[in-house]
C-alpha cells in the first residue's frame, strides 16, 4: 500500500493522451468539439445568435468585421486499466502480485484526480470491470477492488484485450509479466499485434511490464526441477553459467523486442519489484505523465 504523500505528489500530474476527446462527459480532457473552456482554438465569423461576449473587438477594429473567439472544450478521457491476475504474478520475495496492485492504484488515482472516466479490468473476469465513478472520492472503491483480487489460473491477455468495451479514444494501460507463450511464437508477433489492436482502436498503450528480482537477476545453480505455477508443467534443468548467460541473453532480446514494438503506439516500462517505489513512480514512470 503506497503512502499518502505518493498521491500528493501525483495529483500534480496527469497520464498523456494519444487522441482528443469525443464524449459528451465534461472533464479536463481538451475535446474536438468546440467550447468554452480557457485555450484558445480559432476564429470563425459572426453568426446572429453567438454570444457577443466571445467578439473580438481587436480584430473588429482592424478588420471591420466580427469574428468570434472559439475555445477547445474540455471532455474526460477514458483510461481503461487492464490487470494481470495469473498465477505467475504471484511469484518472487518481493511479489508481483503487491507491485502490480501499486501500479493499478497509481493510474486509477491520475485518472481519477483529472476528471477521466476509468474502468478497471481483472483480465480473468473481462465481463465485470470496474467503474468506480469519477473523481479522487472514488477512489476508494478502486482500493477495494483489489483487495479482493486473488492471483491464480491463467489469463488470455489477446482475448482480454479485445473483450474490453471501447467508449473511445483514451489510454489503455496492461500491468502484466508477460510471461504468456502465446505473445511470443514463432507463428507471428502477437504481441505486436496487441499493440496494433489497441492502436486501431485510438487507444495509447501503456505497458507496465513487472518482474521480480529473481527472473531479472537469476541467483539458482545447480540441477533442479522447475514447476510452471500456472500449467503445472516440468522442466529439469541444470543452471550453470551457460545456462544463466543463456537466459540473460534471450531476457535482453525479450525486452527490447517489447520496448521496440510499443514505441511507436505507446510507452512501456521495465517494473522491478526489487526497486525503491518513489523512484519507479516518479522517475520510471515519467515517461507516462504530463508535467
Amino acid at each position: 500500500m503506497l503512502d499518502s504523500n505518493v498521491y500528493d505528489t501525483l495529483s500534480r500530474l496527469s497520464l498523456k493522451m494519444a487522441h482528443k476527446s469525443s464524449l459528451n462527459m465534461s472533464g479536463n480532457r481538451k475535446s474536438i468539439q468546440k467550447g468554452i473552456s480557457a485555450e484558445f482554438s480559432d476564429f470563425r465569423e459572426y453568426m446572429p445568435g453567438d454570444d457577443l461576449r466571445r467578439l473580438d473587438w481587436n480584430v473588429y477594429a482592424r478588420l471591420d468585421k466580427m469574428y468570434i473567439r472559439e475555445y477547445m472544450e474540455e471532455k474526460e478521457a477514458v483510461v481503461s486499466v487492464l490487470l494481470d491476475t495469473s498465477a505467475s504474478m504471484d511469484y518472487g520475495k518481493k511479489k508481483k502480485s503487491e507491485l502490480a496492485k501499486d501500479l493499478v492504484s497509481v493510474v486509477s488515482f491520475l485518472a481519477l484526480n483529472n476528471m477521466d472516466r476509468l474502468v478497471v479490468y481483472d483480465m480473468k473476469d473481462m465481463n465485470r470491470g470496474l467503474m468506480p465513478g469519477s473523481g479522487r472520492n472514488a477512489f476508494s472503491r478502486v482500493l477495494k477492488w483489489l483487495e479482493a483480487r486473488t492471483f491464480g489460473g491463467e489469463a488470455d491477455m489477446l482475448k482480454a484485450a479485445r473483450q474490453m468495451k471501447h467508449r473511445g479514444p483514451g489510454v489503455t494501460v496492461m500491468i502484466s509479466d508477460f510471461l504468456h507463450p502465446a505473445l511470443f511464437t514463432d507463428d507471428g508477433p502477437q504481441y505486436e499485434k496487441l499493440l496494433q489492436y489497441l492502436a486501431y482502436r485510438r487507444q495509447r498503450p501503456v505497458i507496465l511490464h513487472t518482474l521480480a528480482e529473481e527472473e531479472l537477476k537469476v541467483s539458482m545453480e545447480g540441477t533442479l526441477n522447475l514447476i510452471d505455477m500456472e500449467t503445472n508443467g516440468k522442466l529439469r534443468i541444470t543452471m550453470d553459467a551457460a545456462a544463466v548467460n543463456s537466459y540473460e541473453r534471450e531476457l535482453k532480446k525479450l525486452l527490447s523486442r517489447m520496448k521496440k514494438g510499443c514505441t511507436p503506439h505507446g510507452s512501456y516500462v521495465l517494473c522491478d519489484t526489487a526497486k525503491d517505489r518513489n523512484q519507479l513512480i516518479f522517475e520510471d514512470l515519467r515517461v507516462l505523465y504530463d508535467i
